[in-house]
């Protein structure tokens, strides 16, 4: 359970997944056809006053004849009686339906994407491994109200590893606990689908940016194929097995025995769930009590 809820609060590793997908999308809005957003669109109807000064509408169908008879009587014009323009110039490439894009834009966006993309291989390789903190915590001393000797301390702290499978290593001023953090199955699902979204991502990155591109022998490559990797990145965390972790805890006792000091390194996730079963408080914070507690 604990195992499932560190996966699902990867809040960093989501974020990051999630600002590839929004730098994937952004490049394809820049590249993307208007389409119908430039299409013309019907003429307004025009309006005229008539002879009391009122304002109505003109209906073109109803003054066909008119507009044939009127035309009519225009002398016909050839090719001698042209006017010279000036050059235009580049207008050509203001043409409505030639809609282009900001090549700034698009490769400061292309940019950040290859920047942010390498924290997928990151998350892959730091799931191997623990990240190990050092944190002092405090309690309720021998002489404060409702406080424990460092002794009752020391019991607690030592019950709760032995009830999280951890056996002690060293003992002395600093004990060390030596543990087996075993493979998850969720976590390795999480990975998969953290590299399936990352690739989707990149192959639509680069289906935009080599539209043109052909490969001998291959033709035209089909990009999403690289979403086929993200089993892979389940089963690089799956062989690794399972994690020794160690834990080094230190205990002393403030000069007026108001407070216990207890000092712990390791697994910052371990370091998490310890301090909230053992009601600690972290050296130089307040603890606040929640609206709803």
């Amino acid at each position: 359970f604990f195992q499932l809820v560190q996966s699902v609060l990867s809040v960093s590793t989501m974020v990051g997944i999630l600002s590839l997908a929004c730098l994937a999308a952004v490049l394809v809005a820049l590249l993307a056809d208007p389409g119908d957003a430039f299409a013309p669109q019907a003429v307004l109807p025009r309006l005229h006053r008539d002879a009391s000064g009122k304002l109505s509408m003109i209906d073109p169908a109803a003054h066909v004849d008119l507009i044939h008879s009127t035309a009519s009587l225009l002398p016909s014009l050839s090719l001698s009686d042209a006017v010279d323009t000036p050059d235009l110039g580049g207008a050509a490439s203001t043409i409505p339906g030639s809609v282009g894009y900001s090549k700034a834009s698009y490769y400061t966006t292309l940019g950040l994407y290859v920047l942010s993309f390498p924290g997928i291989w990151s998350q892959i390789k730091r799931s191997t491994s623990a990240k190990v903190k050092r944190k002092t915590f405090v309690s309720d001393g021998e002489a404060a109200s409702d406080g424990k000797d460092l002794r009752q301390q020391a019991g607690e702290i030592m019950a709760y590893m032995k009830a999280n499978n951890y056996e002690v290593l060293e003992a002395g001023e600093t004990i060390t606990f030596r543990g087996l953090v075993q493979k998850s199955l969720s976590q390795a699902l999480f990975l998969t689908f953290c590299t399936f979204l990352g690739m989707a991502s990149l192959a639509l990155v680069l289906q935009i940016q080599f539209q043109d591109l052909t490969l001998p022998g291959i033709g035209s490559p089909n990009w999403f194929y690289l979403m086929l990797l993200g089993p892979y990145a389940g089963l690089y965390y799956w062989r690794s097995g399972d994690r020794i972790d160690d834990i080094k805890v230190k205990l002393a006792e403030s000069d007026d025995a108001q407070f216990n000091e207890v000092t712990i390194e390791g697994n910052d996730d371990e370091l998490e769930r310890m301090w909230r079963t053992l009601d600690l408080r972290e050296k130089g914070m307040v603890k606040v009590e929640g609206i709803l507690a």
